[in-house]
């Protein structure tokens, strides 16, 4: 176990990475707005569990090999992207379909919960940056006096917990919205949508990212 001025320090800055915006707190925010907290819960556990997967995965050195082959990276990348935009012309195409009824039926509404967490599992682990964080992260709380790979197990695991409580708190917050919005029918109705046009916007942050 790292020393305890050093777990303080870590324990700080995995709360300040956890509450940073980006792509996952994108995610559950939005889904929480429409479908409530369950749906935003769910997608944080699948975040977690990609955490968890990225944890072994640093232990093992494979966030190593992603820094040193670039084309590793590269790949994942070019696949997470695609994978993205996928779902974005998937849900656009289901949005305008729905236009055309006189009931929508949004797609996101009927994902199961085991949808849902592998949506949020993906959607983390198609990021190439976030194994090659992990790895240049977790390495910097450890000490040579005691099992690295132990370490940033440990280290790895209250990280992931760290984002999964933030994420949770994230999801709660946002499903409060929900009750504003139950009745404004616009919303629900173009939920579909916007949710497309957030996939592709974040397809091509990934693909053009470095």
């Amino acid at each position: 176990m790292p020393e305890i001025p050093i777990l303080v320090t870590f324990l700080g800055a995995s709360v300040l990475l956890a509450i940073s915006p980006g792509p996952d707190l994108l995610l559950i925010s939005t889904y929480s707005t429409a479908r409530g907290f369950i749906a935003g819960f769910l997608l944080s556990m699948g975040v977690f569990l990609a955490g968890l997967a990225q944890t072994f995965l640093v232990a093992f050195g494979l966030g190593h090999i992603m820094e040193t082959i670039p084309v590793v990276a590269l790949a994942v990348k070019t696949l997470g992207a695609l994978y993205l935009a996928w779902l974005g012309i998937h849900l656009i195409r289901q949005w305008r379909s729905n236009l055309g009824g006189t009931q929508s039926q949004a797609v996101t509404e009927s994902l199961s919960a085991s949808q849902l967490i592998s949506r949020g599992l993906i959607n983390n682990l198609i990021n190439p940056k976030a194994l090659v964080f992990f790895s240049l992260f977790l390495p910097q709380f450890t000490s040579h006096a005691q099992p690295i790979t132990q370490q940033i197990l440990l280290l790895g695991f209250l990280l992931s917990t760290i984002a999964l409580t933030v994420n949770t708190i994230i999801a709660f917050s946002f499903s409060k919205l929900r009750q504003t919005l139950s009745n404004q029918s616009a919303f629900s109705r173009h939920f579909d949508g916007l949710l497309g046009m957030l996939f592709l916007g974040l397809a091509g942050r990934l693909a053009s990212e470095h």
